[in-house]
């Protein structure tokens, strides 16, 4: 069985990353890329669909790991029979092919230790032809296009499969292994040295985190981890972001809510932004904008959700009905359906993104206006047609308040980076399309017996994308319409004190709860509070989250306050954002920053 998933830690090359386990088992790592089928799979099935342990023989006293002090750099110290030993694992900056390094050194007495390697290539079904390199180095697996090689001193043995090495280390002993991937019809890769790899990686990271302007003195080191995942989850060659390194983690431990969130999604597109601009990334936000631009491009009429991390537009869902599944949570899901649903609220993400771009001084590409301005001409036509919403509902289209509210930002920004910047457009028909939206959404997506606004028009449900209505700038903090949806969402969408994304008091086929508690709601509930001017009750569920993160300050999408356990997808990038930027908001508020943060330009 897998390990918890809070029991994972990320290591990553910037164009794929790897899932390692307290035990010191990799269970998880698509290669060559974050999109790429896994050649470990056991996260979602058994050892047998792969899997790269590394662990003393012996009975194991206590475990602990950490990152090296801003790198993405994991260390798990064993206390075993016999000494301690300390696993170093990483991926150095991708070169000219991509490396798993696992170093362990012996730091008192003399450790037994063993090394099961079980590579399945296709998901955890392929299994390679494995043999000796004829050039005498290393141990090659090679199945269809797909080849690695593993180099290490240590003599290894193969045996029903899955590749040992058993191994003693005393005392100053440094043993390594390094595992590599290439395309099988491409010469092998050539060896790195494992300790020059150590330091390269080390100072690339540290020379990363260098550059951030973060200032604020609370959470600072969570802050920078955050930074440092969304940093690992950016594909470096096209600058896309995945929403996260995995699919299938289920929202409900042993439920069906099984997604692949190896793409890129629009919706996280500003909130992307902001956490790279304020933190002092300009280039890493200038690289996510122009993938922007890139996957977006062509008719507006055609656009989506998501896109590949190279731009793809066919994300075809299929199952792999072989794995058992994350505990058992069926089907696993490779592809992701979501990709050809409307969304309207993409249009608004998009257009809202470009303009704070513009407002944080990015070099944009001239073309951008062109591209706005087509886009807001095809959301003239089609903003007031049902969607499937912000969580991509898989059922009848509705209209949901925050996608409308999301189509009122389209031609807000339009017009305001229109005047702001001289650009031409039909701006007296945009301002009278930003009204009739303004006044659509009040009329028939308030509820004045709740005093709230509702999930869709003639609802009587509430939906946690209702918080963000105030930072988007639809209406003020201190209005009275939004002090009563914030007081609605913390009286009805509540659990033990988080936020969840859908109404509970919703009607449905599952047992409940459905799901977790979606965290980066919970930190759109703190970013409320803050703009309502209540710094403290935006502490209090902000300090509420950050109690979640696993001991390596990693969160995934949700939080079972029940079992006490993380769930959904991991580390979840739009988690990992959302407390960038309620940090940012927090430090700003209670001027422990030099600046403020750099808010949505409304």
């Amino acid at each position: 069985m897998a390990s918890r998933i809070e029991d994972y830690g990320l290591i990553g090359d910037c164009e794929t990353a790897a899932l390692v386990g307290r035990d010191g088992s990799i269970d998880w790592l698509c290669w060559p890329a974050f999109d790429s089928d896994p050649c470990f799979a056991a996260l979602l099935g058994t050892s047998r669909n792969g899997r790269w342990l590394l662990a003393p023989t012996g009975e194991i006293k206590q475990t602990s790991r950490r990152y090296w002090d801003d790198t993405l750099i994991l260390e798990t110290r064993f206390e075993a029979e016999g000494g301690a030993v300390a696993l170093i694992d990483f991926m150095p900056p991708r070169g000219n092919a991509s490396d798993v390094v696992r170093l362990v050194r012996g730091i008192s007495g003399r450790v037994k230790m063993r090394m099961e390697l079980v590579i399945r290539f296709g998901f955890g079904v392929d299994v390679p032809w494995v043999r000796k390199n004829p050039d005498g180095d290393g141990l090659l697996a090679i199945s269809g296009q797909d080849m690695t090689v593993l180099r290490t001193p240590v003599e290894t043995r193969g045996k029903d499969l899955t590749t040992f090495a058993d191994f003693e280390v005393g005392e100053g002993d440094a043993v390594p292994f390094v595992l590599t991937y290439g395309p099988s019809y491409h010469p092998v890769p050539e060896p790195i040295d494992p300790e020059a790899a150590l330091k390269d990686t080390e100072e690339y990271w540290r020379e990363w985190c260098s550059r951030s302007t973060y200032d604020g003195s609370y959470q600072r080191a969570l802050v920078m981890r955050s930074l440092i995942t969304l940093k690992a989850l950016t594909f470096r060659p096209t600058g896309g972001i995945v929403a996260a390194p995995t699919t299938s983690l289920p929202e409900k431990l042993g439920g069906a809510r099984n997604w692949d969130y190896r793409f890129c999604w629009l919706r996280d597109a500003t909130f992307t932004l902001l956490a790279l601009m304020n933190s002092g990334y300009t280039e890493e936000a200038a690289a996510w904008h122009n993938w922007l631009l890139r996957a977006a491009a062509g008719a507006p009429a055609n656009m989506q959700i998501m896109y590949g991390i190279l731009g793809q537009r066919r994300l075809l869902e299929w199952e792999a009905g072989w794995l058992s599944g994350y505990e058992g949570a069926q089907p696993v899901r490779a592809g992701n359906a979501a990709h050809a649903q409307l969304q309207l609220d993409v249009y608004g993400e998009l257009i809202d993104a470009f303009h704070q771009s513009r407002m944080a001084k990015l070099k944009l590409d001239e073309e951008n206006w062109s591209l706005e301005c087509t886009v807001v001409t095809h959301l003239a036509d089609v903003w007031d047609q049902p969607d499937h919403g912000i969580w991509e509902r898989r059922g009848t289209p509705r209209h949901y308040v925050f996608s409308k509210v999301m189509c009122w930002v389209a031609f807000d920004r339009a017009i305001k980076s229109a005047e702001r910047f001289g650009f031409k457009g039909p701006l007296v028909k945009w301002r009278v399309l930003r009204e009739a939206i303004h006044r659509d959404v009040c009329q028939r997506g308030f509820d004045p017996d709740l005093n709230s606004f509702v999930e869709s028009y003639g609802a009587k449900l509430l939906d946690a994308s209702l918080l963000l209505l105030p930072s988007v700038g639809f209406l003020p903090p201190g209005d009275p319409r939004i002090r009563g949806t914030i007081d609605a969402v913390e009286r009805h969408m509540m659990r033990d004190g988080f936020v969840l994304r859908h109404d509970p008091r919703e009607v449905s086929d599952e047992v409940q709860p459905i799901e977790g508690a979606f965290l980066a709601c919970s930190l759109w509930l703190a970013d409320a509070h803050v703009l309502a001017g209540d710094v403290d009750k935006a502490q209090t569920m902000f300090d509420r989250v950050v109690a979640v993160a696993n001991d390596l300050g990693l969160l995934a999408e949700e939080f079972d306050s029940g079992a006490g356990r993380q769930t959904g997808n991991f580390p979840q990038a739009l988690t990992h954002i959302a407390l960038i930027n309620t940090a940012h908001n927090l430090s700003a508020a209670r001027a422990d920053a030099e600046k403020p943060a750099v808010q949505r330009s409304t």
